[in-house]
């Protein structure tokens, strides 16, 4: 068998952080499985369904790279294949036609518990002559649901064994009285349709699991294996919410998150291997199962995820982050100020955990400080003697170094600091004020290497010596 899942958002809104963790296992166990990981579009619902949530939702997953194989499937392109299901079921005696008007079917809610029933539709015309219909009433088409008095057991791969009594399974409708398809007869069709194999979603479905199991077998078809994950929750244990914080994917990018870094977080929320945290793309391929899924709701833990991201921005291409960054920074369309970015990476990734600090620790790379500077940490860097040193350092040392190196930088600094007998802060906090506005930068050498000689030694010079 080969195996075939699928992620199929509603496009209401945004890609919800849980929507892509469903969607990320199910690319992973298709991909264990040496399987076909598909998409599709639940539009049905044409009043909520809008094309700027099918964008964000496509936008989403293309940049946490799970785009399904293959071509998108819309279920609304598929009304007339539902319709068609649902006539066959009613041919085979699976489902009939339900005349109930809006007044019965509020009547028979309310005498639910009186008559101890567990589902609000009483199954009034589940037997009836079609001879009795009212004439000039579009009829709903209801599925036969069992009758028996005894239990369905889904075998869930991740919950385990669950079972439902019967009576608490209702006639739902496949088809309305319009002739539109319901939510639950669409996807039962499009799953048959596509080969899907393994239903992996929320375990908000788990109750929805159970009408489609027989709606499947009603239609003789072979039901595929369900997993049904935990929900995401709030730090405080609560369902992730607004409050929390970001629920959309797009929200993530926005505050500097990279996508592997998401990918990995949301592959450790409610799955494990052992104690790794950090896990490659390959290596979650090569690893994920579904036994190894909790049963249990995660926690969002925002540190966690801001310490990870650092990680991913040491890991990545330098170029690749310059690019990033070079907009907010407004150098976008300079390449030399942009391999300059790149070239400093290294030491700038180490001081900073999202894109937006990055940003920030960057920034002295394409703007020369501005005197007096503002930061008064800084200010005090290039207060009293220390312009004085910092020039002496760059006319007697720097302005006669012609291997422009970070390892030579490095022991002119050195050099100097033993032949004048001072500490290093005496030079090193005037240079590192005059080169980067700051009090806290990468290793000096290292920005002086980066930033190149001409620009060094015009920084160093444009120093007040009243700073």
């Amino acid at each position: 068998m080969t195996v075939v899942t699928r992620f199929a958002p509603s496009p209401t809104g945004f890609l919800h952080i849980g929507g892509a963790r469903t969607a990320l296992f199910n690319y992973l166990y298709a991909r264990h499985h040496g399987g076909t990981y598909k998409l599709r579009i639940e539009d049905t619902d044409r009043k909520r369904s809008t094309q700027e949530a099918i964008d964000a939702i496509m936008d989403g997953l293309s940049w946490l790279g799970l785009n399904g194989d293959g071509d998108i499937l819309f279920q609304s392109s598929r009304a007339d294949r539902h319709a068609e299901v649902a006539k066959a079921l009613l041919d085979s005696g699976h489902a009939y036609r339900c005349y109930c008007s809006p007044e019965e079917l509020e009547a028979m809610r309310g005498t639910m518990k009186e008559e101890g029933r567990k589902t609000p539709y009483n199954g009034y015309w589940r037997d009836r002559d079609p001879s009795e219909a009212p004439a000039g009433v579009d009829p709903v088409i209801r599925i036969k649901m069992p009758r028996d008095g005894g239990a369905t057991t889904i075998k869930d791969l991740v919950q385990g064994d669950v079972t439902i009594e019967n009576d608490q399974l209702d006639d739902f409708i496949l088809l309305r009285a319009d002739g539109t398809p319901t939510y639950m007869l669409s996807v039962v069709v499009d799953d048959h349709d596509m080969g899907v194999t393994h239903v992996i979603r929320g375990d908000d479905h788990l109750v929805n699991a159970f009408r489609q199991f027989h709606l499947f077998k009603a239609a003789g078809w072979d039901v595929p294996a369900f997993a049904h994950i935990p929900l995401i929750h709030g730090p405080d244990g609560a369902k992730l919410s607004k409050r929390h914080g970001a629920l959309g994917v797009e929200q993530y990018r926005e505050m500097g998150y990279l996508p592997e870094t998401l990918k990995n977080y949301l592959l450790r929320l409610g799955w494990s291997h052992g104690d790794e945290e950090i896990i490659s793309e390959n290596q979650a391929i090569e690893w994920f199962d579904l036994d190894a899924v909790g049963r249990s709701p995660s926690r969002m833990d925002f540190q966690r995820l801001e310490n990870l991201n650092g990680h991913y921005l040491r890991e990545a291409d330098p170029g690749r982050l310059a690019d990033m960054i070079a907009p907010a920074l407004g150098v976008d369309g300079d390449e030399g100020l942009k391999a300059r970015l790149a070239a400093g990476m290294p030491g700038l990734t180490q001081r900073a955990n999202t894109i937006p600090q990055l940003v920030d620790a960057a920034r002295f790379y394409v703007e020369r400080p501005r005197f007096p500077l503002e930061n008064p940490k800084a200010a005090k860097l290039v207060a009293g003697e220390g312009p004085a040193v910092a020039k002496d350092f760059a006319e007697t040392v720097l302005a006669g170094i012609e291997n422009w190196t970070e390892a030579t930088l490095h022991d002119a600094l050195k050099n100097y600091v033993e032949s004048k007998g001072i500490g290093f802060g005496k030079i090193g906090q005037p240079v590192r004020g005059a080169l980067t506005g700051t009090n806290a930068s990468p290793d000096l050498a290292q920005v002086m290497a980066v930033l190149g000689r001409e620009e060094t030694l015009a920084r160093i010079d444009a120093l007040p010596l009243n700073a």
